[in-house]
């Protein structure tokens, strides 16, 4: 059974901040994923405290993840991102947006919570895909 996801069109600001109001799905397999992390990127180097590559280091694992279990991230229908520091939204926001280039962004929430499980954490994402 293949996956159906339809995006719902957002509004100007909902593009803006890279995200969906909603994502329709029919059919397909659901991946729940666990909350995924970064402190040392692909080539084991110390990413600690260094957001933007923590995000894209977390993306790309959750690209891998989804692709062991048949999809990409254009199957990421929502996703809940905690930050620990509000002024990481905007530069977020822009690194989610390239990579769904396509503008069918998943649906999302984004939360600021006071710390992480280890030292040097700035940020966790978690989602749902459908496959």
């Amino acid at each position: 059974m293949s996956a159906r996801i339809d995006h719902l069109e957002g509004t100007a600001f909902q593009k803006s901040r890279a995200f969906s109001p909603a994502v329709i799905t029919e059919g397909g397999k659901t991946v729940w994923l666990a909350g995924q992390t970064a402190t040392v990127d692909e080539a084991g180097n110390d990413i600690a405290g260094n957001f933007e590559a923590q995000a894209r280091t977390i993306f790309g694992a959750i690209d891998k993840t989804l692709r062991r279990a048949g999809g990409t991230l254009a199957n990421l229908v929502t996703m809940t991102v905690f930050i620990n520091d509000p002024r990481h939204g905007d530069s977020f926001v822009k690194i989610r947006s390239e990579f769904f280039k396509d503008g069918k962004f998943p649906a999302s929430a984004l939360l600021t919570i006071s710390n992480f499980a280890r030292p040097g954490m700035l940020l966790e994402i978690q989602g749902v895909a459908v496959i």
